[in-house]
């Protein structure tokens, strides 16, 4: 069995040679290393690996890896759908937010953060496949909801988050097709400077993901499974 640490430099090798084949820099893309699936005390034995940015997908599973390692200057990610209800213990842990996928959840996240006297990054979750069985905003209601999203004073959005069909075989139309949407919000909102992130890419696919932009990557089990 490999220990977490070989994993962790095997895929930031990974990384970095897809990024070379992209014609791109690998200090563009984050990895995102999702700790959904295991306890505490491996998250730690990851950020101790090099891996500072984690995400979870359930707000309680954050609460309590966040309480458990508090001493750690872990940069938190939730990644995952957020119930409102939710938001207001959420907030204050993460970083990011990858999954706004309506205007309500907005609205209370921009009231949560306003509280706390900062602003919040967050992407718009997008579904790309039409799959019913997935979150996201359809690319018909994300051009409805972005302008409205973007207006909150205390969220700042900062690109958006999708995966590829599951089991699909071409993930990377489906990836070319969330980078196609931003570049549209980029032109059609004037944020030349914004929306500068793509949240897409996962154990199974994530170079195709960097061939198509993505910048933060979102991994689990190939970090913890040989």
């Amino acid at each position: 069995m490999s220990t977490i640490k070989e994993r962790w430099k095997r895929i930031v090798e990974r990384v970095e040679d897809a990024a070379g084949r992209a014609g791109r820099s690998p200090t563009e893309i984050t990895i995102v290393g999702v700790s959904k699936y295991v306890d505490a005390e491996t998250t730690r034995e990851l950020y101790e690996a090099g891996c500072h940015d984690l995400g979870e997908s359930r707000p309680q599973l954050l609460w309590d890896k966040a309480a458990f390692l508090s001493d750690l200057p872990i940069r938190w990610h939730m990644i995952g759908h957020l119930q409102r209800n939710k938001s207001k213990r959420t907030i204050p842990l993460i970083q990011a937010l990858h999954s706004l996928d309506s205007l309500r959840l907005a609205e209370q996240v921009n009231h949560d953060v306003s509280e706390r006297g900062r602003r919040l990054d967050v992407l718009l979750e997008v579904n790309v496949t039409g799959d019913a069985t997935k979150t996201g905003l359809l690319p018909e209601d994300l051009k409805l909801v972005a302008p409205k999203i973007v207006a909150f004073e205390h969220l700042h959005v900062v690109g958006l988050m999708g995966m590829a069909g599951l089991g699909s075989q071409t993930p990377r139309e489906d990836f070319a097709t969330i980078r196609a949407l931003r570049d549209e919000l980029q032109r059609e909102l004037g944020l030349s400077t914004d929306l500068t992130h793509l949240s897409m890419g996962m154990s199974g696919d994530f170079e195709e993901a960097i061939a198509e932009g993505a910048t933060m990557l979102r991994l689990g089990s190939v970090l913890f499974e040989d």
